[in-house]
């Protein structure tokens, strides 16, 4: 019943919530962004969502679109911004996410959305993460984040699916706020510090 019904009704509440009251820092990031980024506040990025059908996730912009002399984006350390840090480390890049929730393309809590390019790459277990909405934050986020193994990652994500409640989504989110607040992973973003996956032995 939860997972079916009464989880998207409390995620369409609590992001309409949540714009409503971050919308003065939604719009002092707009205008400061707009300015660091000539015009272009926000990251937008296709990614995968339940049932690996693709939306636009976003995110307020933390790096610049600067390239090498190939034409390739140059590595993160060197894109990242003063600003984009710290609205990294504060998890503000994020908040652009609650309007995905009132679209319905995620929730608040589950699998985080990964790459477009991964979907081929996925065994039939770690393609059960696609069964639910992805979500700003997840049981991965808040066992590890980055400084798991992609086998754990995707093991997590598929025991979410499996165990998906009111009680271990309030879990999540409570664990989420701790870790912003203590400043501990705080950084919900995927792949940046993650070798890429490149597919499964089994």
């Amino acid at each position: 019943m939860y997972k079916n019904y009464f989880k998207r009704l409390l995620d369409f509440t609590a992001a309409l919530f949540g714009l409503l009251i971050s919308s003065p820092v939604f719009l002092a990031l707009t205008i400061i962004l707009s300015i660091r980024y000539k015009g272009n506040p926000f990251f937008i990025h296709e990614r995968p969502g339940k049932d690996g059908k693709s939306f636009n996730l976003i995110k307020f912009k933390s790096m610049t679109d600067d390239k090498d002399e190939n034409g390739n984006l140059l590595p993160y350390h060197l894109r990242v911004t003063k600003i984009g840090s710290v609205i990294r480390k504060l998890s503000l890049d994020e908040i652009p996410q609650l309007i995905n929730v009132l679209k319905g393309d995620m929730s608040l809590i589950g699998p985080r959305p990964l790459l477009v390019t991964y979907l081929p790459l996925y065994n039939d277990y770690q393609k059960q993460r696609h069964n639910v909405r992805p979500g700003i934050s997840g049981w991965a986020q808040v066992n590890g984040r980055n400084s798991i193994s992609w086998e754990k990652k995707f093991n997590l994500d598929v025991w979410y699916v499996n165990n998906v409640s009111f009680k271990t989504d309030l879990k999540i989110l409570l664990l989420t706020v701790k870790k912003v607040i203590l400043k501990e992973n705080v950084n919900l973003s995927a792949n940046i510090n993650m070798t890429p996956f490149t597919g499964s032995n089994s």
